[in-house]
């Protein structure tokens, strides 16, 4: 290559790595995979090795991470973190240890210890121990400064907040990589994508993501942990190798990998990696590859470091899990929430010793981004042991007049409107009757905090759906005895049980039943706040986008998803068919058939004769509803001092407008 090619190559691949970068080690949403990456950053350390000159000065392989986020505190660590070069091939680790003996002055057949442990694939920290007692814990961040992010590390049960010793070291500064296990990772996507949020890549970004949350009680939920690996800072402490440090951190209650093994010379080396590699699918957790370190701190020394990594340490990465197979069919799936994601099914192809047939899409917008379309070659991952993924498109397989798939303009399932709430990649199906959803629906509508239909758990409602008694929520109100009598295990005194409680559920409070239906971003003090500001369904499912932004704590993407719900003329539907089966749920903090039932007031400017939480008591004592802002459905604007916008509009309007003491004596 001519050195202006080299030098336009070497300037793009270092802009093009430095936004990898960003988006892995920041944003936690890579768009490449670690093989892919890896590919990029060897090339650009070719070039730079044929072409020194024309190295930049902030090349990425000088660099260590991404740089801190501004939202956390910055930590300075007393000594680098590095980060670690990398080796891919049998022949890179045989060099590896070859370049160690040369450096130390070692015969070419000098057996060296070395500690080997499994790479894990999570977030590297740091944790700092002064007197035994955790003072700071923060990320690698760019190696040299990272995050504190020390009550996040506090919430992880694996995390030692006072190390188990009688005697404890003045200073103990331990590194450490914080994993999310492979179970609650996998439970954790299906959640992220039933509720129309992009799923995380792989555990790693799932790692980071939990522990760069601001709010600790939402890292608290998720269950991370971690593996020791190497001292920083010492104080008051010696530790004479690597094997040393973690024999003696376990009885302080700091975990190690068990995994982790000394062997003695090449050989025992290259026979971990293998041992690794057949164990790699059955661990709890994902790893990418193995970790050798020279044994003895004494060596360690020695050799030192480059500029991004040290000379006595070395990540033997594991081949990627992929294999290059056929799109056949691109399908729309349903999921228990209504979201529709795009799934491809692929020719059979192995990988890693695992048939793969589809593959997720995760949702339309990754569709798009990646161009996939049916009859398309692609190359599928496993990573992580979850679904398999479509990577990307080898576009010059293409076959000629492939079609990009459009999103569904209906339910593949149940004909349904589709809708696509404002800043959300989701596409959803709302209609309550949707068989794809309906199992989860009836569980929710009947479960305590809901309708409470006691008794009617899941294995019946499982029944139901399986004997096709129903095929929606207000089906559940037309169930006879006879019918639970072909249930398993029925008996007349549990299937009347049944009934009575299914009876009793007509009466609850008016924000159980909206609670109950289901309607997107409606938890139970968002359905207490419907309930108490429209007083019946009715009421509800009339009111306007404007209006419902009106109620205290409802935003735009939460009015905009009632609205969908009730503009669904099947959700319609069911509900008239649980009216006319007797649902009367109980008005909360609304008095029906008070002097101003359905009328709207809006206040504004500065009220001195009373609160507006007073003054939206008081009409809502009286059937009325209070509004935040000025339409034509208004029927009373309440101007204090200084009103401004809503009292001209009210008058552009010609809504009635009142002043404080002409409404007190309206309310008299």
């Amino acid at each position: 290559m001519e050195a202006q090619a080299a030098a336009q190559r070497i300037a793009w691949l270092s802009k093009e790595i430095e936004r990898h970068n960003r988006l892995y080690y920041e944003q936690d949403m890579p768009e490449i995979t670690d093989a892919e990456y890896d590919a990029l950053f060897r090339e650009l350390q070719g070039l730079e090795k044929e072409f020194p000159e024309l190295a930049l000065p902030d090349s990425p392989t000088g660099r260590v991470g991404g740089r801190p986020l501004a939202k956390f505190t910055q930590v300075r660590h007393s000594m680098p973190m590095l980060s670690l070069e990398n080796a891919f091939t049998e022949q890179d680790m045989i060099d590896f240890d070859d370049r160690v003996k040369r450096f130390l002055g070692l015969a070419a057949d000098t057996g060296i210890s070395y500690v080997c442990e499994p790479k894990m694939d999570g977030v590297a920290v740091e944790l700092v121990y002064r007197e035994g007692v955790l003072a700071i814990g923060s990320t690698r961040g760019d190696g040299v400064v990272g995050e504190d992010v020390t009550r996040n590390l506090k919430t992880i049960k694996d995390v030692p907040l006072r190390l188990e010793t009688q005697e404890p070291p003045e200073l103990l500064t331990v590194r450490g990589e914080v994993y999310l296990p492979l179970a609650p990772f996998r439970k954790f996507n299906r959640e992220r994508e039933e509720a129309g949020e992009p799923p995380f890549a792989n555990p790693r970004n799932a790692a980071a993501g939990s522990l760069r949350q601001l709010d600790s009680r939402i890292t608290a939920k998720r269950p991370l942990s971690i593996f020791c690996y190497a001292p920083g800072e010492l104080g008051g402490v010696e530790f004479t190798a690597q094997s040393h440090f973690l024999e003696t951190i376990p009885t302080w209650r700091l975990p190690v990998n068990p995994l982790t093994r000394v062997v003695h010379g090449i050989q025992e080396m290259l026979a971990y990696y293998q041992e690794m590699m057949e164990k790699r699918d059955d661990l709890p957790y994902e790893i990418d590859g193995v970790v050798v370190k020279v044994d003895s701190f004494r060596m360690q020394r020695e050799l030192g470091e480059k500029s991004r990594s040290p000379r006595w340490a070395i990540a033997w990465k594991f081949p990627p899990r992929q294999a290059t197979t056929v799109v056949e069919q691109i399908f729309h799936s349903v999921g228990r929430t209504g979201v529709i994601t795009p799934v491809a099914f692929l020719k059979p192809v192995n990988v890693s010793g695992v048939m793969v047939s589809r593959a997720t899409l995760h949702n339309w917008e990754e569709l798009e981004r990646k161009d996939i379309r049916e009859g398309d070659t692609v190359i599928v991952e496993r990573a992580g042991d979850v679904i398999p993924a479509v990577v990307q498109v080898i576009m010059d397989q293409r076959p000629e007049g492939a079609v990009k798939p459009e999103v569904p303009a209906t339910c593949p399932v149940c004909g349904g409107e589709v809708v696509r709430l404002p800043d959300e990649v989701a596409v959803r199906c709302v209609a309550l009757n949707c068989p794809a959803q309906l199992l989860e629906r009836v569980k929710h509508f009947a479960s305590r905090r809901a309708m409470d239909i006691e008794g009617l758990g899941d294995k019946f409602i499982e029944q139901l759906l399986s004997l096709k008694l129903i095929k929606d929520v207000a089906d559940i109100y037309s169930l006879k005895e006879e019918d639970f009598m072909q249930f398993e295990r029925m008996g007349k005194k549990l299937a009347e049980n049944l009934l009575n409680a299914i009876e009793a559920s007509k009466e609850r409070d008016l924000s159980r039943l909206i609670f109950a239906l289901g309607i997107r971003h409606v938890g139970e003090h968002t359905a207490k706040l419907l309930a108490g500001a429209f007083g019946s369904i009715e009421n509800l499912a009339k009111a306007s986008e404007e209006e419902l932004v009106s109620v205290r704590e409802v935003g735009p993407q939460v009015a905009t998803s009632i609205a969908d719900f009730f503009r669904n003329e099947e959700n319609l539907k069911v509900l008239e068919r649980l009216k006319e089966a007797g649902v009367s749920p109980k008005v909360e903090e609304k008095r029906v058939g008070g002097r101003f039932t359905g009328k709207t007031f809006v206040f504004t400017g500065a009220l001195e004769k009373f609160t507006r939480d007073e003054a939206k008591k008081m009409v809502e004592l009286e059937g009325a509803h209070a509004a935040g802002s000025v339409s034509k459905k208004t029927d009373y604007v309440v101007a204090g001092a200084d009103a401004g916008s809503k009292l001209e509009k009210a008058r552009q309007l010609g809504v009635r407008v009142l002043t404080e003491e002409e409404f007190l004596e309206l309310m008299q």
